[in-house]
């Protein structure tokens, strides 16, 4: 009998849209109005995309409340139509759309918390919110393959910052996450404060939650080098309150 070769496994390539049916009830709101109801909504991968999004059945979807874009010169090779949610007197440029792809061109697909794009009279985000069965999504939908696990460790971990320690733990917590690197997260009683200013900037994740960010006030002065979550969702509940910090922005060694 021939002997077994055992190979990596590698992430799937394809020049192709991959979809596949959710069982998730997906709801959609813009301007305090259900746009998008839907029990029967697809999840597609783009080629070369990692972040996946929902395409809705048409009849799922409020078409009294969307109309063909004002801006029709806005062009994608893989989008026929661009649509606006109006509500009112109130309109959300582009915030939709139909793809000229076999199989999918009979969908509608929203554009998820477009960070910025704006067209005349344009509210961005204005009451846009998403919600997978009662719990709400903030930033894109989730991937039902993407991974997150936080894990407690023993691991000496030091970080510094221009030479100086800003933290130093035997008790950090690791998250895992599929496709990004490992990312230590240390306790708030090992890492020193008194170099570190809290800053305006918060960011949100589908899997983590809320970020707060710190900058390094030393020498020189380096800005957000450094997140945590104080409300964490449940599946990463560890990493409550803990820090981590970008390992371009400070040296972390770690160390068994």
């Amino acid at each position: 009998m021939a002997r077994k070769t055992a190979v990596r496994r590698q992430e799937p390539g394809s020049d192709d849209y991959l979809y596949e049916p959710t069982e998730r009830r997906i709801r959609g709101q813009w301007f305090d109005r259900t746009i998008v109801d839907s029990e029967r909504a697809l999840l597609v991968w783009a080629p070369g995309k990692p972040v996946p999004f929902y395409a809705f059945p048409r009849d799922d979807v409020r078409l009294d409340l969307i109309a063909a874009s004002l801006s029709p010169s806005r062009s994608r090779p893989d989008v026929w139509q661009w649509y606006d949610v109006t509500v009112g007197d109130r309109r959300a440029y582009a915030a939709v759309y139909q793809l000229d792809v076999e199989g999918l061109d009979d969908r509608l697909v929203f554009q998820w918390f477009r960070h910025g794009e704006t067209g005349p009279g344009d509210e961005v985000d204005e009451g846009e919110r998403w919600f997978e069965e009662e719990s709400e999504v903030f930033t894109h939908p989730r991937d039902p393959h993407h991974r997150v696990d936080a894990l407690r460790s023993g691991r000496h971990v030091r970080v510094e910052i221009g030479g100086t320690t800003v933290g130093d733990t035997r008790n950090p917590v690791l998250v895992f996450e599929t496709g990004l690197p490992t990312r230590y997260y240390l306790p708030p009683g090992d890492v020193d404060f008194s170099v570190l200013e809290e800053s305006d900037r918060r960011t949100s994740c589908p899997y983590k939650g809320t970020a707060r960010y710190w900058s390094f006030v030393g020498q020189p002065r380096a800005e957000n080098v450094a997140w945590s979550y104080p409300e964490p969702f449940a599946a990463v509940a560890d990493i409550e309150g803990y820090l981590c910090f970008y390992d371009d922005a400070a040296d972390i060694t770690v160390e068994d």
